[in-house]
């Protein structure tokens, strides 16, 4: 970094942007922390430019010097309205960036015209950054209260060393509880939902206490619902916590609340189970410390007739009473409330409080279970993806979190797929890795034996809990079923471990087999989309987002690009070149991301075609081959669903290399040679088409990889989403495509042409076979090509050797050639893997019916 020599300028003691008290200890800086001695050398880029822009509030100014900063932290929160603001209607939220120039740090405001680069993922901790204009504004309600905001930035890419030691020029911006810099009293929330509990304001503090319980009345549940409407003032209760909801964020614009949150807590007593309700700042306060299966006595709460719309959960026991006519409400005031949490070794008999009871099953139950049932599961993470986000509304700001998981518990082959939300609990959420113990409770079952294949799986419901740490003390240790499992946990060997699997895409739940089934799921204006509106499509998700969508074509070409894993997942030179020379609606290069306050996003911001490609993990002990019988006429191509821990074993075989071997005639209008096939018409169409989407390709995120525990750090944060605060890496880092795949094969780019032949999109797709279903079915069409399952283990059993990957790509490539021509209809998968990058890949083909 350029900069002149001498001592850092020092920045105002509290009050933001003014340049006040210039006589300080030279030692230190506001707030009493000392200077690195290399710090002492330089002189501060971030105070160069207060100076400059001091006098000009609300006007942007076009720095002099531009220097390169790093990105310490990316932090959101509501903007409450504030008396100078001009725009009609704002964003929802805002974001500050925390920047440091090597001297000092400083919390800036992002313009949110530029909030579209948080969405995307562009601007992220841990990049280089260039700032060229900013401008400054006061809130004219705080004394000083400048704030220092960024106009126009050019987001580089990630540093290898970054320090975080330097201080902050203005020491207000170190206090705690951790404020935003506009939104009044308002607070940071987490970077990607709204779900999970941010920053300092949640404490972890309250501990169970010894209690007098002398003096004390109590009443219990069922007499206060006969008497609530006639009491004005409620006796205590003592009761337990059975259920846990995650929170609700409910802030809103020109809603001025301190920590508008709510979480709802089932409790009961020996009369009945009831719902309490945590209001406002209750939740910071006493969330992360009320655990299911604690002993509460509450006073001064209020009491109030039962929300109609909610539905409660069930209670375990099904002799105890479920009271659904009343809520207990508590809050900090209007009375304060008072909690305490009474030991355990404080209870006795005659409260009669009813013991934590879990409804555990087996994977070899699940089968039986009907649609919505409530479960708990215990067991062994297997496979853990990555994480993804989708929409709350259209239109919305608001996203979940979730990803997918598995969970073996040796009653079964199989083990149980999960679509795991966000449950308020990230330091579990995003610390979750293969081979650890796992437990989740309140899941709910969604299956549908109608459709082939038959649709089954779990997911998580507003009262579900996951527990990963040890298992010792927890009451659920007592289940016949749960210790039996926990005994199967114990005899895994390292063996086991080296089958398991973390990260890739995951496209499940799968799509039914007829266009008819699927389209009653989709609403009529969006069942298709045209070709020229997947660019639409994929301009408007942001990071991690996922959408499924259905286009209309003719498949022209496919090509088969082997997995290298000495090359990582590089393209072949013609698929690189693809990528370097997008159609006229992409980047002509990912590097510059630069961007100014009131501008529109650019062409250059819009995501290029990733290298992508689809699959579908699941870790089995054997290979669980699923068929679709079909008879010649039937029209549906599901996509291989869930495979087998032969596949995650990988190969250890060396795959050919893709090159071009003898071509054939089977036609006039195709050529086919051993690993591609193009269409006459594609010939004939593809230099004069009106535009050509290229998103063929695998990223490396997408690959499933091989889980080693010795870097279950770095896999873990490489498939969680991106850290609103910069975390030092634990010594040189490797590279993901360092890791081994955990698939054996490679991928297909398939190009499709749309049906007035003016614009094509290449899309990738994976098939996976087991050899039995290559030997008992003729490979006749690329239909049924897509009609197993199972991928082809390492060694085909009895032969002792792997089947020639190329061979099976060929097979492939032949029965591509029987669709020549055929209007068929695809499904497409797409996700935003966030700083331009997106894959696309073909997860069903429908034939018209």
């Amino acid at each position: 970094m350029s900069g002149e020599s001498g001592q850092p300028q020092p920045g105002p003691s509290h009050a933001g942007l003014y340049l006040e008290h210039r006589e300080r200890d030279k030692a230190g800086v506001p707030g009493g922390v000392i200077r690195r001695a290399d710090s002492q050398r330089r002189r501060s880029w971030i105070q160069k430019v207060i100076e400059q822009i001091t006098g000009s509030p609300r006007q942007c100014v076009t720095l002099s010097e531009v220097v390169p900063v790093t990105v310490l932290a990316v932090q959101r929160y509501l903007l409450e309205d504030e008396p100078r603001d001009t725009v009609p209607k704002p964003p929802l939220y805002c974001y500050d960036v925390t920047i440091s120039d090597g001297v000092y740090q400083e919390k800036c405001y992002l313009d949110p015209s530029l909030n579209f680069l948080v969405y995307q993922n562009i601007l992220k901790v841990g990049i280089e950054m260039r700032i060229s204009r900013v401008s400054c504004l006061y809130n004219e309600k705080r004394l000083g209260q400048g704030i220092l905001c960024i106009d126009k930035v050019h987001c580089g890419e990630p540093l290898d060393v970054i320090s975080v030691e330097t201080p902050f020029r203005n020491r207000a911006h170190e206090e705690k509880p951790e404020r935003p810099l506009r939104g009044g009293k308002s607070h940071y929330l987490a970077l990607w939902n709204n779900e999970d509990p941010y920053g300092d304001i949640w404490k972890t503090n309250k501990q169970p206490e010894e209690f007098n319980f002398n003096n004390i009345k109590i009443i219990s549940l069922s007499h206060l619902e006969l008497t609530w409407n006639s009491r004005k003032n409620f006796p205590a209760l003592l009761v337990r916590v059975l259920h846990k909801s995650k929170l609700r964020y409910y802030g809103k614009p020109n809603k001025k609340m301190i920590e508008p949150y709510q979480t709802y807590l089932e409790v009961a007593d020996s009369s009945g189970m009831v719902s309490v309700i945590l209001w406002n700042t209750l939740c910071p306060e006493w969330y992360k410390s009320l655990r299911v299966g604690l002993i509460l006595l509450l006073q001064d709460y209020t009491v109030k007739k039962s929300y109609p719309l909610r539905i409660q959960p069930d209670p375990v026991d099904p002799q105890m009473k479920l009271i659904s006519t009343m809520e207990i409400c508590l809050n900090l005031r209007d009375p304060p409330t008072n909690i305490v949490i009474i030991p355990e070794k404080q209870l006795k008999s005659e409260w009669k409080l009813p013991k934590l009871i879990n409804r555990f099953i087996t994977r070899s139950e699940l089968d039986d279970m009907p649609e919505n049932s409530i479960c708990d599961v215990i067991g062994l993470l297997s496979f853990v993806g990555r994480v993804q986000r989708s929409k709350k509304k259209e239109n919305s700001e608001d996203f979940w979190s979730y990803r997918w998981i598995h969970i073996s518990d040796g009653t079964s082959e199989q083990p149980f797929i999960v679509q795991l939300f966000s449950t308020s609990q990230p330091e579990v959420f995003e610390n979750i890795y293969p081979m650890t113990y796992f437990v989740c409770t309140q899941l709910k079952v969604v299956r549908n034996n109608s459709q082939v294949p038959k649709l089954l799986y779990l997911t998580t419901t507003n009262e579900s809990r996951v527990l990963t740490t040890g298992h010792r003390g927890q009451p659920y240790t007592y289940d016949p079923k749960a210790k039996k499992i926990i005994q199967w946990i114990k005899t895994k060997t390292n063996l086991e471990a080296k089958n398991t699997v973390i990260g890739g895409y995951y496209p499940y739940p799968p799509v039914p087999e007829t266009f008819s089934k699927y389209s009653r799921f989709i609403k009529a204006e969006s069942l298709l989309t045209t070709i020229s509106e997947v660019k639409k499509v994929i301009e408007d998700l942001q990071y991690r987002e996922q959408k499924r969508i259905a286009i209309q074509g003719i498949i022209t070409a496919i090509k088969y690009i082997p997995y290298n894993h000495s090359a990582g997942s590089a393209p072949a030179p013609e698929a690189f070149w693809n990528a370097s020379h997008p159609s006229t609606s992409q980047a002509a290069g990912k590097e510059d991301h630069c961007h100014e306050r009131g501008s529109k996003r650019s062409q250059d911001d819009r995501p290029m075609g990733s290298q992508h490609f689809q699959y579908t993990p699941m870790v089995l002990s054997l290979c669980a081959k699923r068929k679709i019988l079909q008879g010649p006429s039937a029209n549906p191509v599901p996509v291989p669903q869930p495979y087998s821990s032969a596949q995650m074993k990988g190969s250890k075989h060396n795959i050919p290399s893709r090159e071009s071997s003898t071509a054939y005639a089977t036609g006039k209008s195709r050529r086919i040679i051993n690993d591609r096939w193009e269409s006459r018409l594609w010939r004939d169409k593809k230099f004069s088409l009106r535009d050509h989407l290229h998103y063929g390709h695998v990223d490396p995120e997408s690959i499933p990889r091989k889980f080693i525990l010795e870097h279950e750090k770095f896999l873990t944060q490489q498939f969680n989403s991106q850290p609103a605060k910069y975390i030092p890496p634990e010594g040189k880092p490797p590279k993901l495509d360092e890791f081994q795949s955990a698939l054996s094969l490679g991928h297909f780019e398939v190009t499709i042409l749309g049906l007035n032949h003016e614009i094509a999109i290449d899309v990738a797709f994976l098939p996976m076979y087991s050899p039995e279903d290559v030997q008992a079915s003729q490979i006749d069409t690329f239909l049924t090509c897509m009609n197993f399952s199972c991928v082809c283990p390492p060694e085909a059993p009895g032969s002792g050797r792997l089947p020639d990957p190329k061979a099976l790509a060929g097979d492939i490539v032949k029965a591509a050639a029987d669709l020549d021509r055929v209007h068929i209809i695809g499904i497409l998968d797409i996700c935003n893997l966030g700083n331009n990058k997106v894959e696309v890949c073909l997860q069903k083909i429908y034939t018209p019916e």
